[in-house]
């Protein structure tokens, strides 16, 4: 452990052991395809009975009216968010006639691009931008792209905690708003350099169903199984490889998260710069919207990683100018696969290893990232996204290879520490027997998720598509037997009626036409919003040595 870390743990054991700060926030979205009994995607559209896609504060889609998106409020114990998160499964399952929620990232059976209906989200002007959007990305890499499903992992830190390390870091002359979201962006470098471990220890997508390839062009590194199966033997996450989100014209973005000014103005750019080769797609088509535009990004959704800074936008703010106006919120962890073995797609010991990682992250000396790094830190998440599980592999680290299992365990040992910090908030040592769990993985991949994936298609030599229908509809009958309260049935049925009423609202109070609707939107967006406090906090290069949800798009 460095000299650093070391030190500021043990300043600050005492507070923790004194409750000095609070326990973590975390809110969790989560992914799902809805999908028949023939394990295909569902061709109708989302249910009525589970409230409308614009408004519902709890139960969405994301890209496709198949694609169901579960967002948990705000807690600070991880099996209150879990527990949420299993009843909206148990709510949507006493709603759907034959199907079951996909229990994997890659998805079920698809039969072509238009297999994967656009999510329909009404006649407001808000509603149509956000299909409009979808259509853009359809347009630029395809709808089958768009079904693949992850979990979305948000995480803040209470502000008493903030206080105390301001003071520890002896950075009294900062606001908490500057304070936070410098070290916030400490976090995410980090994070940056280190997320292939959770890639590691996480990833569930080792195998695919060939309709995901519709040309029948067989990568390299992929090899068949069964009839209708693709399988990488030593991948961790497909979905995180090429296969999955990736864009190349985002790459140019090179997007290091070195400063909060670098973040929000290179989105900025692109969202205001025109791409030849979106240009040459055409915005309209007569009255008929292809894409909101043509720029590198449409909005800056569209901008994919691994990790997000994020603040709770207001009405009149795109995500960046609510970063620029009032700092970082939380950190939003989107490289977390769906966990088949895990009824809701994610369990607590993923969750506490998690957040012990985060708060490692954090603590950690986190130096800025320079261009040479940054490229490395891509090398390593396609190596092990691509190649985790195989024996012997190196990653970089600086300018030397290490062992995957040598530096995973190494920064597992690390993370003890910081583990049993969070547990002196705790009754027990959750936090560190999650992270003992962790130990037998990196001498055996078998044990991961992905490992795990593996080993029962090959054992069983059943096609992926059937592996997962099964498991889903185990899991379906697992969390269908165990009862409800109540009192959430009934805020679930009422948030139903209040929000289809609150999409007629927005649909009958919009003042403007479509096209002058998403003038405004863009012109706004092209404000900058900085306050005084953030010029001299983003640029600034470090000294070496609580959660909610915003608009979804």
């Amino acid at each position: 452990m460095s000299t650093s870390l070391s030190l500021l743990l043990e300043r600050l054991r005492g507070p923790a052991a004194a409750r000095r700060f609070g326990r973590l926030r975390r809110g969790i979205e989560k992914e799902g395809l809805r999908v028949d009994d023939q394990g295909a995607i569902s061709p109708l559209p989302h249910p009525w009975a589970l409230g409308s896609k614009l408004t519902h504060p709890h139960i969405t889609t994301d890209y496709s009216e198949a694609l169901l998106e579960y967002i948990t409020p705000v807690y600070s114990r991880p099996e209150q968010a879990l527990e949420f998160l299993a009843d909206l499964h148990r709510y949507t399952y006493r709603h759907l006639d034959g199907e079951w929620v996909w229990p994997a990232s890659m998805p079920s059976r698809l039969n072509g691009n238009d297999s994967i209906p656009i999510a329909d989200y009404g006649n407001s002007n808000v509603g149509i931008m956000k299909h409009v959007y979808r259509k853009g990305l359809d347009v630029r890499y395809g709808r089958i792209m768009q079904s693949i499903a992850g979990v979305h992992y948000n995480v803040s830190l209470p502000d008493d905690l903030w206080t105390l390390l301001k003071t520890l870091d002896g950075q009294e002359e900062l606001s908490l708003d500057e304070y936070r979201s410098s070290r916030y962006f400490d976090l995410i470098r980090n994070f940056r350099r280190h997320s292939w471990l959770l890639l590691y220890l996480f990833g569930a997508s080792p195998a695919l169903d060939t309709s995901f390839l519709p040309d029948g062009k067989v990568p390299q590194g992929l090899q068949r199984h069964a009839k209708r199966t693709l399988l990488s033997p030593y991948a961790t996450s497909l979905r995180m490889s090429d296969l999955g989100y990736q864009n190349k014209v985002q790459d140019q973005l090179r997007i290091c998260f070195n400063s909060l000014s670098n973040y929000v103005n290179t989105l900025r750019h692109a969202i205001s710069s025109p791409w030849p080769d979106y240009e040459a797609l055409g915005v309209r088509q007569g009255d008929e919207w292809q894409q909101l535009n043509a720029n590198i990004l449409q909005i800056e959704n569209e901008y994919y990683s691994d990790i997000r800074p994020k603040r709770v936008a207001r009405h009149d703010e795109t995500p960046s100018q609510a970063l620029e106006a009032r700092g970082v919120e939380y950190i939003e962890v989107r490289c977390l696969d769906i966990n088949p073995f895990a009824s809701v797609g994610i369990d607590v010991t993923e969750t506490r290893v998690v957040d012990t990682f985060l708060m490692w992250c954090l603590l950690r000396e986190s130096p800025w990232i320079t261009d040479a790094e940054c490229d490395h830190l891509d090398d390593n998440r396609r190596l092990v996204v691509e190649r985790g599980r195989e024996p012997g592999l190196e990653l970089f680290d600086g300018n030397q290879r290490r062992s995957l299992q040598e530096w995973g365990s190494a920064i597992l040992d690390e993370m003890a520490g910081v583990a049993a910090l969070l547990d002196r908030l705790e009754t027990g040592t959750p936090h560190g027997d999650a992270l003992a769990e962790m130990t037998p993985r990196m001498a055996d991949p078998s044990l991961t998720p992905s490992g795990r994936v593996m080993t029962l298609l090959l054992e069983s030599g059943e096609d992926f598509i059937d592996v997962m229908q099964d498991i889903a509809r185990k899991q379906a009958d697992s969390l269908q037997a165990a009862p409800m309260e109540s009192s959430r049935e009934d805020q679930l049925e009422q948030l139903v009626e209040a929000s289809h009423q609150q999409q007629v609202q927005i649909e009958e109070s919009d003042q403007c036409d479509f096209p002058t609707f998403l003038a405004d939107y863009f012109e706004r967006a092209r404000e900058s919003r900085a306050l005084s406090f953030v010029s001299s906090l983003m640029d600034r290069p470090p000294a070496d040595g609580s959660a909610k949800h915003g608009e979804h798009y």
